[in-house]
């Protein structure tokens, strides 16, 4: 059986999206016909036919398109819209790891696309905690911005237009686009004089790794401020396992300056970017193009960034009297190195404000990356 693939030459023949998936689209109309005769039949092995002969792009828009679909009626039914929050942790390591296992059962070489999947997965494995912990899976739950925006919005029907095109179809395109690099992995395994793992792929696995060590580190300081904070305001003591990272101050000022946090306010973000990031540029050494349609995932995934921390930062500044000082003074992403970058915090003390863990201070993008 030829694979559903394109007839690349080259390394440059790997980066056209009009020959790597647009001649493939058409398969989108066919398969859950197909699905349904094999279901219907209860054939296993002609399900792996199906499986096979998809391209695994197109194999993995229609996935995607159909969980639109469903995070679009069930956010409508539950007047809940973090629908597509409580998969945004889980759907890129399942791209990748798909993207993998087709290869392999392909006969492909699989070592740079085994190495992206086991990536996503930690990736996967750490950010699904983290938003778990944080009561992101419990009936009802919702990311409190949704409310900010549909105050401002205002209009139930304006509002269901934007769940249709950004919350249920944009974020989830989202989700696969940003693993659209791995896909051109998969079709360099396919020329020959193509080397499987080289020192650069060691070393950009390596570097994407490291991010995912700050990213961790960085939620868990801001997981351990939010818990002693919690805390605090119960008994207004603060327990002896967090005595030696905080003071009073720290915990009524509401938001926390401390290590990672003293160089940039939102360190967990910038190794997250950077994650996706360095994915991107991976794909960009191998295929020799710096420009190319892989890139509209992370350029999305980098705009969300962008728009959604204005929000929760507009949002927080109006809850923390401090907190515009701390902006003046600790870069958003990057450190400012040219102010003395650790905050100290004024001498205006806040009272403490009631409020769920990592409020103000999680956007729309990274809900679960605290």
């Amino acid at each position: 059986m030829a694979l559903p693939l394109p007839d690349v030459q080259s390394i440059w023949d790997c980066t056209y999206f009009n020959r790597t998936v647009l001649p493939f689209l058409p398969q989108l109309t066919t398969v859950p016909e197909r699905l349904q005769v094999v279901a219907a039949a209860k054939d296993a092995q002609g399900l792996k036919e199906i499986y096979l002969s998809t391209n695994p792009f197109v194999s993995a828009l229609g996935l995607c398109l159909a969980l639109s679909a469903f995070f679009l009626v069930f956010s409508e039914l539950n007047r809940n819209w973090s629908q597509v929050d409580r998969f945004w942790s889980i759907l890129p390591a399942v791209y990748n790891v798909h993207f993998a296992v087709w290869a392999r059962m392909s006969g492909l070489r699989t070592e740079a696309l085994d190495t992206i999947a086991a990536l996503a997965v930690l990736w996967s494995i750490r950010l699904t905690f983290n938003y778990w912990r944080k009561g992101g899976y419990k009936i009802g739950s919702e990311d409190y911005r949704w409310e900010v925006v549909r105050a401002k919005v205002n209009n139930r029907f304006i509002f269901f237009l934007f769940n249709v095109v950004f919350i249920s179809l944009t974020q989830s395109l989202l989700l696969l686009l940003i693993t659209a690099p791995t896909y051109n992995f998969l079709l360099l395994s396919r020329l020959p004089h193509m080397k499987s793992f080289e020192l650069p792929d060691l070393i950009f696995s390596r570097v994407a790794f490291f991010f995912l060590i700050i990213e961790y580190f960085a939620d868990q300081q801001q997981w351990a401020f939010h818990c002693a904070k919690h805390e605090y305001q119960k008994s207004a003591r603060i327990s002896g396992q967090y005595k030696s990272q905080f003071t009073p101050e720290d915990l009524e000022r509401g938001f926390v300056v401390s290590g990672l946090w003293s160089l940039s306010r939102h360190p967990n973000f910038v190794a997250e970017q950077a994650i996706w990031l360095t994915l991107y540029l991976w794909n960009c050494y191998r295929t020799e193009t710096y420009l190319q349609w892989t890139g509209l995932g992370v350029l999305g995934y980098l705009l969300i960034f962008q728009g959604s921390v204005r929000l929760t930062e507009a949002i927080s500044a109006s809850k923390y009297p401090e907190y515009s000082e701390y902006q003046a003074r600790v870069g958003r992403f990057i450190p400012r190195f040219s102010v003395k970058p650790k905050y100290k915090g004024g001498k205006k003390k806040t009272r403490p404000a009631k409020e769920s863990v990592g409020e103000g201070d999680q956007t729309v993008a990274e809900k679960k990356s605290q």
